[in-house]
C-alpha cells in the first residue's frame, strides 16, 4: 500500500516505478529495524546506513530526489534542520525542483495527509510535474 500510494504521489504506472532504467530506490538502511513499543518502526540503525547508503549513493547521478520520511529528511538535509516532517515538507519549495521531501506514504499518515490539506493541492501536482519532465528527458 505504501508503494501504491507513493506511485500515486509521483503519477508514475507501476511499470515505470519499478524500471530500474528509470527510477532507483535506496532506503536508509538496508536491514528493517522493527517495531518500538508503540508499534512505529524504530530508526533505521547507523551500521546498515553507513555499510551500505553511501557506498551506493556515490553510483546514482539522481536528477531527482525524493526524500521520503523523518530519517531521511534528517539525513539528506542535515542534522541541523531539526524541523518536523510537517514543517520540513511544508517547506518543500526551498528544495524544489531537484528534492521534494515527503512524508512517509504509510496508512499511518493518512491522518497527517488529510490535516494537511496544501500537500496534496500544492506539493503533489508540482512532484507529478517535476516526475513527469524528469522522466521525459531522455
Amino acid at each position: 500500500p505504501s508503494g501504491e500510494r507513493l506511485r500515486d504521489w509521483m503519477g508514475v504506472e507501476r511499470e515505470m516505478f519499478y524500471d530500474r532504467t528509470q527510477v532507483s530506490i535506496l532506503p536508509m538502511a538496508f536491514c528493517f529495524p522493527g517495531y518500538d513499543q508503540k508499534g512505529s518502526d524504530l530508526p533505521p540503525p547507523a551500521v546498515c546506513r553507513k555499510t551500505w547508503h553511501l557506498d551506493i549513493l556515490q553510483h546514482l547521478s539522481p536528477r531527482l530526489t525524493l526524500l521520503v520520511g523523518g530519517y531521511a529528511h534528517k539525513y539528506h538535509l542535515g542534522a541541523a534542520n531539526g524541523a518536523s516532517v510537517s514543517a520540513t515538507v511544508q517547506d518543500w519549495r526551498s528544495h524544489a525542483p531537484h528534492v521534494f521531501p515527503l512524508p512517509h506514504p504509510s496508512w499511518r499518515n493518512t491522518g497527517w495527509i488529510k490535516k494537511n490539506p496544501w500537500f496534496e493541492a500544492n506539493l503533489l501536482p508540482a512532484l507529478r510535474a517535476r516526475v513527469h519532465e524528469v522522466l521525459n528527458e531522455n
